[in-house]
C-alpha cells in the first residue's frame, strides 16, 4: 500500500475519527479496493427465571429492548438472539453458546448477556433457570469454546461477582453486577446497562458508539447515586475485568445504526459498522506498531471505507 499511495504524510497530520474520515475518504475517492469478509457480532442474551411476577416481567421488558439494540449493533437479526422465561432454559442455553461456538470464528465479536437471579452456596455460582441451573463451571466451560477473539460475558444477576475469576481470559471482558458471590440482593445494575444501550446518554463523547467502558461507568454511576438517594446501604457493586473495553462497541446510533427497508442498504451500513470498528482497533494498537505499520494498517482501513461509502453513496441516489 505505501508504494501505491503517497499521502501518509497527510494521514500523520490527522488525529481524530471525525478530523480523519471526511479527510482520507476525499484523498481515497478515486480508488477501487476489493471489500474482504469482515469482522462480524453475535449477541446471545438470557432472561432467567424471575420467581414472581413483578421480576419476570421487568426481565423480560430488559431482554427485548437489548435485542433491539443488539440487532443495530449486529445489522442482521439473525445475529441476535434471545432467550426468555421458559425459553431460557439449560438445554436452550447450551444450545445457543455452542452454535455461536460453531458461527463465530476468531475475527468475530460476541456478547453474551445474562439477566435474572443467581445464587452462590460458597463453592458454585448458579443461574437460575426453568428447570436445572447452570453453573458458573458449566458456563464458564462453554465460554471457553467460543472461538472469537473478541468476548464480552455480561452477568448481571445477584451474587454474579463470584464467576469472575472462572470466567476471566485474556480474551474475554467480564462483566458482573456484584464484586463478589456474598451481594445477593437482586441488583440494579441490568436496569441501567439496557439503559446505556438503549439510549445515547452513556456516549461521552458524543460519536455516536457506546463501547463497554462507557456503559459500564454509566450503569455504575447511576446504581450508586440511587443507593445515595435513597440514603441506603449499597448491596451491590459492580466489576469489570479484562482488556479492550475502550473499544468493544455495544450500541450505536445516529447515521452508523440506520435501519432502512432496502436489505442491500442495510448491508452496507453494516459493512461500515465492521470496517469503523477495525479502524478503531486499529488506533487502539498505535503505541504496539511501528510507525509504518500502523499507517499501512490504518490506510487500509480507509482506503474500504471510502470505496464502501462510495457504494452506499450510489445505493442511496437510487433510492425511490
Amino acid at each position: 500500500m505505501k508504494r501505491l499511495f503517497g499521502y501518509k504524510a497527510r494521514l500523520r497530520g490527522l488525529g481524530s475519527r471525525h478530523s480523519l474520515l471526511p479527510a482520507a475518504c476525499g484523498l481515497l475517492l478515486l480508488l477501487a479496493a476489493f471489500l474482504p469478509a469482515h469482522a462480524d457480532t453475535y449477541s446471545l442474551i438470557v432472561s432467567g427465571l424471575g420467581g414472581e411476577p413483578e421480576y419476570d416481567q421487568k426481565f423480560r421488558e430488559q431482554a427485548t429492548t437489548l435485542a433491539e439494540a443488539a440487532h443495530t449493533l449486529t445489522g442482521d437479526a439473525s445475529k441476535a438472539v434471545a432467550l426468555v422465561a421458559q425459553q431460557a432454559d439449560r438445554n436452550s442455553v447450551r444450545r445457543e453458546l455452542r452454535a455461536l461456538a460453531a458461527k463465530a470464528g476468531p475475527d468475530d465479536a460476541v456478547i453474551v448477556t445474562l439477566i435474572g437471579h443467581g445464587s452462590f452456596d460458597g463453592e458454585e455460582y448458579r443461574f437460575n433457570l426453568p428447570g436445572p441451573d447452570l453453573t458458573a463451571t458449566e458456563l464458564g466451560a462453554l465460554f471457553d469454546q467460543l472461538r472469537a477473539n473478541h468476548q464480552l460475558i455480561v452477568n448481571a444477576t445477584s451474587a454474579s461477582g463470584a464467576v469472575i475469576e472462572r470466567w476471566k481470559s485474556e480474551r474475554r471482558i467480564v462483566i458482573t453486577a456484584t464484586k463478589n458471590g456474598g451481594e445477593r440482593t437482586a441488583t440494579k445494575f441490568a436496569t441501567y446497562w439496557v439503559q446505556a444501550l438503549a439510549k445515547p446518554d452513556a456516549d461521552i463523547n458524543k460519536d455516536e458508539i457506546v463501547t463497554v467502558a462507557e456503559a459500564f461507568d454509566f450503569a455504575s454511576r447511576r446504581v450508586a447515586g440511587e443507593f445515595e438517594s435513597d440514603k441506603s446501604l449499597a448491596t451491590e457493586h459492580a466489576r469489570l475485568e479484562g482488556p479492550g473495553a475502550d473499544g468493544f462497541q455495544v450500541a450505536r446510533f445516529g447515521v452508523a445504526a440506520r435501519v432502512t427497508a432496502d436489505p442491500e442498504l442495510n448491508e452496507l451500513f453494516a459493512q461500515r459498522v465492521r470496517l469503523e470498528r477495525d479502524l478503531d482497533g486499529v488506533k487502539q494498537r498505535r503505541q504496539a506498531l511501528a510507525e509504518d505499520a500502523y499507517y499501512n494498517e490504518l490506510e487500509g482501513v480507509l482506503v474500504r471505507i471510502a470505496s464502501l461509502q462510495r457504494q452506499i453513496d450510489a445505493r442511496q441516489a437510487v433510492q425511490p
